[in-house]
C-alpha cells in the first residue's frame, strides 16, 4: 500500500497549500521572495510529499502534517466540509428571497448573509455575489430554482462550497471547494434548473475578510494571550 505522501497531488491540494502560503505572507511569516519561491514549488509539486515541506514550518502546515512525520499529510491536510448541513443548523424558512420574473435581481457588495437564501429565476436572472459578504454563520444554504432563467453564485476562495441538485434540459453546476481552514464558512447550493442554468463557483482573488481575524483570535485564546 502506498504511503499518502507518495500520492499524486491534485489541483485542490495545490490550491490549499497556496492558501496557507498566502496567509503566511499576509501575517509576515514569509517574505515576498520566500513566498514566490514556495509558490513556484507548489505548482511544480507532483506528489503530496513534495507539498508538505513547503508549509512544514508554518502553523497551518503543522496542523496539516499531523504528527510531523509527513505520512498523514494526504489524509489530514484538512477536515473536509460535510456534504449536507448539520441537522438544525439551518432553518427551513428563508431569511431572504431573491425573485426575478422577466427581470433581474442582484445581491452583492458588503452584506450580511443569512443562514438560508432562496433564489427564483423565471425567464430572468439572479446574481448572488458572496465575495465581499459578511458571514455570521458557518453553514449557509442557497436554494435556487431556475425556469428558462439563470442563477449565478460567486463565493470567496477561502470558504467551502457544496452542491446538490440537477437539471431538466438545463444545467446545474457547482465547483466543489474545500477551505484549508477548519472554521471557514460552508455554502451549500441546492437547486433545480428547468430549461435554465444554475452555477456556483469561487471568485478568484476574493477572500472572506474577517476569516483570518477569527483564526487569529482563536489562536490567541489557545495560546493564552
Amino acid at each position: 500500500m502506498r504511503e499518502p505522501v507518495a500520492l499524486r497531488a491534485s489541483d485542490a491540494d495545490r490550491d490549499r497549500i497556496a492558501d496557507i502560503l498566502r496567509e503566511a505572507l499576509a501575517e509576515g511569516r514569509l517574505t515576498a521572495d520566500e513566498h514566490a519561491e514556495r509558490i513556484d514549488g507548489v505548482y511544480r509539486a507532483k506528489t503530496l510529499g513534495e507539498l508538505e515541506p513547503l508549509v512544514r514550518d508554518l502553523p497551518a502546515g503543522r496542523d496539516a502534517a499531523g504528527s510531523g512525520s509527513g505520512t498523514d499529510f494526504g489524509s489530514a491536510a484538512y477536515d473536509p466540509a460535510p456534504s449536507r448541513p448539520t441537522a438544525g443548523a439551518v432553518p427551513s424558512v428563508a431569511d431572504e428571497n431573491l425573485v426575478a420574473v422577466f427581470s433581474s435581481s442582484v445581491r452583492k457588495g458588503r452584506w450580511r448573509v443569512g443562514r438560508r437564501t432562496h433564489a427564483y429565476a423565471i425567464f430572468g436572472s439572479v446574481e448572488i455575489d458572496l465575495s465581499e459578504a459578511i458571514f455570521e454563520y458557518q453553514q449557509v444554504v442557497i436554494k435556487a430554482i431556475s425556469v428558462f432563467g439563470n442563477v449565478e453564485i460567486r463565493v470567496p476562495e477561502n470558504i467551502s462550497l457544496r452542491g446538490n441538485g440537477g437539471g431538466v434540459l438545463g444545467n446545474f453546476e457547482v465547483d466543489t471547494l474545500d477551505s484549508a481552514e477548519r472554521d471557514a464558512p460552508v455554502v451549500f447550493v441546492d437547486g433545480m434548473a428547468i430549461l435554465g442554468n444554475i452555477e456556483a463557483r469561487p471568485k478568484r482573488g476574493k477572500l472572506v475578510r474577517d476569516l483570518q481575524d477569527r483564526i487569529d483570535r482563536h489562536m490567541r485564546k489557545h495560546l493564552g494571550h
